[in-house]
């Protein structure tokens, strides 16, 4: 997408010997009335491309290209197919669609793989007492640093869960794999998991050495959590899924505003 900058000079500027001038000949470029050596047409309009329209880089040389900001195209794609993705697994789980048939037959086969130990572990990676005090630190964290916004924002989205889940699980009425009782779909386990570490490496990115490791340390804790409620039959895969897929627009506000704290302190210049 950044374009590469020209050179300046020109094949001429190569030859041994510079141009004479000659009488009855016009200069491409002269120096103003003035005698500031700004250098303009010879027909008196300004040039198209004046040097002092070009922006600096950050050293502050000028003719430098300005950046050109890039989108994360796959980023976008994911994020706007969300509402997708979740209406159609709670479309399926519903109504009893293929999908579901074939959700069914998958956790029945996998159900029980696995060390017992680990997977409960991956498992209890959900639990609130797990969970809240991962969040609670990032909070205090961030407040201690001075922001307010973000850390309200990820105690709402917390807050929002129970709010969207239940009622969910009520309305559906799922059973459960190992079990008659209902509403497993979406899992709260898996909603709490992606909801609380992923608004932890949220908040604690901006302020991070490595901001990429936040992320993907919130995406392995979220997905192996949902790997242990499956194989330890506490939920079906579409459970999980949809659990993710919710979370991820709750997450999104969250998201949007790390990412413009995250590029304003980059522009702060540092001592």
């Amino acid at each position: 997408m950044r374009e590469t900058p020209r050179p300046q000079g020109t094949a001429g500027d190569a030859g041994p010997e510079l141009s004479q001038h000659r009488p009855g000949r016009a200069f491409a470029h002269t120096t103003g009335a003035s005698g500031s050596g700004t250098p303009h047409r010879s027909d008196g309009r300004s040039p198209q491309t004046p040097r002092g329209a070009r922006q600096t880089d950050p050293t502050g040389r000028p003719g430098t290209t300005p950046p050109v900001p890039g989108r994360p195209a796959l980023l976008i794609f994911l994020v706007s197919s969300l509402p997708a993705l979740f209406a159609l697994t709670t479309w399926q789980v519903a109504a009893d669609g293929p999908l579901r048939t074939l959700d069914e037959r998958t956790g029945r086969a996998v159900v029980g793989h696995g060390p017992a130990r680990l997977t409960e572990f991956l498992a209890d990676l959900g639990n609130m007492q797990l969970a809240f005090p991962v969040l609670g630190c990032a909070i205090v964290w961030g407040l201690v640093l001075g922001a307010r916004r973000e850390p309200l924002y990820a105690a709402l989205t917390m807050a929002a869960v129970p709010l969207l889940v239940v009622p969910l699980k009520d309305w559906i009425a799922r059973p459960g794999p190992l079990t008659d009782a209902t509403g497993y779909y979406p899992s709260g386990h898996a909603a709490t998991a992606a909801v609380a570490y992923g608004a932890a490496a949220l908040l604690v990115a901006p302020y991070a050495r490595r901001s990429w490791m936040m992320p993907v340390a919130a995406a392995l804790l979220t997905a192996a959590t949902g790997i242990g409620l499956v194989l330890r039959g506490y939920h079906w895969p579409l459970d999980v899924l949809g659990s993710w897929f919710l979370c991820g627009l709750l997450l999104l506000p969250l998201g949007l505003s790390c990412r413009s704290r995250r590029r304003s302190s980059s522009r702060t210049p540092r001592c």
